[in-house]
């Protein structure tokens, strides 16, 4: 006997994760390319930089303010939680499965520590990083050293953040990315409930994320 699964749709990404997702994502392929022209790209390059760490500093912030999946509490689980999801033995829930969990912490460290390292770097050519002067040289080689090394981090997470995407969307048909775009998602879970995504919770975004490129641009002056 064939048992009918009832799904529904409900909001599960508000808008300020989604915005945050695709800026973020811009902001990446912005500092790949202006990274590598180098020269006077490099002023463009700082810049996405700046709005980059302002993004994860917003996040952090969100994942603790935010509506029901936006929060770290919400998704972020144990050991077992993983294994189970890795055997597929996890059930499909709204919002970030354990996995998922684990490559948006991966990518908001990552990201964010060469966003904080690039502040203090230096090409030794034509630009410094806009900390760079405030601290010794000890210092600026250090960080620009590992800034050069974890970009290849943060560009094998964003290669492994695809194929997990092309994986759950193609092979698996988890729908992933109309989820992101529109904020709602088919659920199957009676008891799931939607995130708040009013105009309130949107204006509380704005405030965050102000406050958060306010406190970067201001570090960096």
């Amino acid at each position: 006997m064939r048992t009918t699964v009832n799904q529904r749709k409900i909001r599960v990404w508000d808008l300020p994760t989604r915005l945050f997702h695709w800026l973020l994502a811009a902001c990446i392929v912005a500092l790949l390319i202006s990274g590598n022209i180098g020269g006077e790209a490099m002023v463009w390059h700082a810049r996405f930089g700046m709005l980059a760490l302002a993004l994860i500093l917003f996040r952090l912030v969100w994942g603790v303010m935010g509506p029901r999946y936006a929060r770290f509490t919400e998704f972020v689980r144990g050991p077992a939680a993983v294994l189970q999801e890795v055997r597929g033995l996890f059930p499909r829930k709204p919002g970030h499965n354990p996995l998922g969990a684990l490559s948006v912490l991966a990518m908001l460290v990552a990201i964010g520590m060469q966003a904080g390292l690039g502040l203090f770097s230096s090409d030794d050519i034509a630009f410094d990083g806009p900390l760079a002067r405030h601290v010794s040289d000890v210092v600026v080689d250090f960080a620009t050293r590992w800034h050069l090394r974890l970009q290849w981090v943060v560009l094998g997470l964003v290669i492994l953040h695809l194929a997990a995407i092309f994986w759950h969307q193609r092979i698996q048909q988890h729908r992933l990315v109309q989820p992101m775009l529109s904020g709602d998602q088919q659920v199957e879970d009676d008891d799931a409930v939607a995130a708040n995504d009013d105009a309130a919770m949107r204006a509380r975004a704005a405030v965050i994320f102000a406050l958060a490129l306010t406190l970067v641009v201001y570090l960096s002056r």
